[in-house]
């Protein structure tokens, strides 16, 4: 307290002195001598001046300084007042000390570890203060690079927003092009459909292929005892393919001249041509099939001349099932197959099912190879052929079972096959014993003609219109609705009344027993009357075809059930396809000139236009 009131009295005098010194300064001491010159006087009060401003300013600072010492000796004070205190309370305690010596003691160290510890926990703080100090800098700095990137992605998602509506906008304009383009593409898929029915009509309605099959060592193995000369005669080759669509037959005869015999076909395959060849001509037919008609493919032929190869693969006598592992020695069957259900997945979702029923005609009697029994085993069950009143064929309680893809309809024809007559003979190992009738039911939905209400200005366009309505499939299906894409430029507009009807095709796959020379195969018993009823209804179905191409007044379907039940594939609107499996051994000649003939009554069969399947079918009974 003495030091304050010493520093108040002290600068008290300071402020009176400045102001006297301010009060001299102020004089009118001269400053000019009489001659116009400046007097020493008045410079040396200059400098005084300058001097007492410095004076003051050193005093100021003096002052300035004093306050600050007096601060820090008032805080001085006040630090001895709490150290005064403390000196209190450690007298206290050393006098609790003296009357319990021990518990001092302990207290006195206790203190010193306390006190240890708030100077560690001061300089902890201290440094704890540095690093919020820090931290706070650095949560600053990332602050204002987070704000930074914040605003840069807020530009760059403006950016990409009007990318976005360039990209919508150039989105919208493709979708009205592919809008325009799917409309054109469905105009030439429906010319296509019409380019490519006329194509196959103005090939024939009835196609026959023939196959030559080449020299297998059943071949050159002799049932006979007969000089290795004439055995050598009998194993040469005279059936040739000279070109695409000729085959020309050596006919060397014992004790007859050579003559040479060729047939025309509308398509040959020498030896060398592979299976994926064959199919490639067959497949065209299949396109038709989901235009709207029915097709039947049929191998005709002797006890092995490879009928079975074409229509199915290779089989062995322990092992009869279809397999798709070797892609290159499939059948048209299961080719067929794999084709039909590649053209469904290319149409609408839902709009197409495919249902499959597999027969075997054995001693001129149908059995059904998918019937089952009460345990659900398969087995062969008879059934009889009937004409309907619209003069048709029909199996009643035929089993239809439903695929969905080519390896369920393999499954199903493997359990046929399981059950299909096979007896060795003289010609062939494994002869079939009766001729298989695969047949795929195709179900489309279709429009029905009432399912369309027209507003025509011109009766000409009206006509045109409904030509494609109702001789067309529809081109896009969406919950058993049709749904035309509009046109800017169509001059007219017409109404849905989402009425549908089913619209049944059939694919028929035929692979027919061969034809046999009963002293050649060598059979006896059961098999002479399995051959007899084979030959029987081979010469029925030649017969069918011979009255067919004569035009006769009557066509002799019922007398055979094989040509009763391909009634509608032979003499009816399907789109029929023989392929004549021929082999080129001298010694099966009689067989392959039969099989040949055959052919070329099958070519000059006309039976009209093919009529497309545009009427609702009733379903066929599971």
């Amino acid at each position: 307290m003495v030091d304050s009131k010493r520093f108040l009295a002290r600068g008290g005098e300071c402020w009176v002195r400045a102001a006297g010194a301010r009060g001299a300064g102020g004089g009118t001491g001269e400053r000019m001598r009489p001659g116009g010159g400046i007097s020493p006087s008045f410079v040396a009060q200059q400098r005084i001046r300058q001097l007492e401003q410095k004076l003051r300013a050193k005093e100021e600072r003096i002052v300035v300084l004093e306050t600050e010492n007096a601060l820090l000796h008032l805080k001085l004070a006040e630090f001895r007042g709490l150290i005064g205190r403390d000196t209190n309370e450690v007298t206290q305690l050393n006098f609790v000390h003296d009357k319990q010596q021990n518990l001092c003691r302990s207290t006195s160290s206790i203190i010193i570890q306390v006190y240890g510890a708030i100077q560690r926990l001061k300089r902890d703080l201290k440094n704890l203060h540095s690093f919020a100090l820090e931290l706070s800098r650095d949560f600053q700095h990332q602050c204002k690079n987070s704000f930074y990137q914040v605003l840069t992605a807020v530009q760059r998602i403006q950016l990409q927003n009007e990318a976005m509506q360039t990209f919508q906008t150039k989105a919208f304009d493709l979708e009205l092009s592919l809008q325009e383009v799917n409309e054109r593409y469905q105009q030439e898929k429906q010319k296509r459909k019409i380019l490519h029915n006329s194509l196959v009509e103005l090939r024939g309605n009835i196609r026959v292929h023939c196959r030559i099959r080449p020299l297998l060592p059943f071949d050159t193995a002799s049932g006979h005892s007969v000089s290795q000369d004439w055995h050598r005669k009998l194993s040469e080759k005279v059936a040739h393919a000279t070109d695409d669509e000729t085959v020309l037959v050596k006919c060397n005869r014992p004790g007859h001249t050579l003559i040479n015999k060729t047939f025309q076909f509308d398509r040959v395959y020498s030896a060398a041509e592979s299976q994926n060849t064959v199919f490639a001509d067959v497949a065209p037919l299949l396109t038709s099939l989901l235009d709207g008609y029915n097709v039947c493919i049929m191998a005709y032929g002797q006890t092995g001349s490879g009928k079975t190869y074409t229509m199915l693969g290779p089989q062995s006598e322990d092992d009869v099932t279809l397999s798709i592992e070797d892609e290159l020695e499939l059948g048209i069957i299961p080719r067929a197959t794999e084709e039909v259900f590649r053209l469904i997945s290319e149409k609408p979702p839902g709009s197409h099912w495919v249902e499959v029923s597999v027969v075997e005609v054995y001693n001129n009697e149908i059995f059904d190879l998918l019937a089952k029994d009460s345990c659900g085993r398969v087995f062969g069950v008879k059934r009889d052929v009937v004409t309907t009143k619209e003069g048709k064929s029909d199996v009643p309680l035929l089993t239809y079972e439903t695929v969905e893809n080519a390896v369920e309809f393999l499954q199903l024809v493997d359990k046929g096959l399981q059950l299909r007559v096979k007896h060795p003979t003289l010609v062939h190992a494994h002869s079939s014993r009766s001729h298989l009738v695969v047949t795929l039911t195709i179900t489309t939905k279709a429009v029905s003609a009432d399912s369309f209400a027209p507003l025509w200005t011109d009766e000409q366009s009206s006509q045109r219109l409904s030509k494609e309505l109702f001789c067309t499939f529809p081109q896009q299906m969406k919950d058993d609705k049709l749904i035309f894409p509009s046109r800017a430029s169509s001059p007219a507009q017409f109404e849905s009344t989402e009425k549908l009807k089913h619209i049944k095709t059939k694919l028929q796959l035929v692979d027919l027993a061969g034809s046999e020379c009963v002293g050649m195969s060598g059979v006896t018993g059961v098999a002479l009357r399995e051959t007899s009823f084979i030959n029987r209804s081979l010469s029925a179905l030649s017969d069918v075809l011979g009255a067919i191409a004569e035009q006769r007044s009557h066509i002799p379907y019922r007398n055979s059930k094989l040509t009763h039940l391909l009634q509608d594939s032979i003499g009816g609107n399907a789109k029929l396809l023989v392929m004549l499996c021929v082999s080129p051994c001298q010694k099966y000649l009689a067989e392959s000139l039969q099989s040949l003939g055959f052919g070329t009554r099958a070519r000059q069969v006309q039976r009209g236009q093919v009529k497309k399947r545009n009427l609702p079918v009733s379903s066929k009974s599971k």
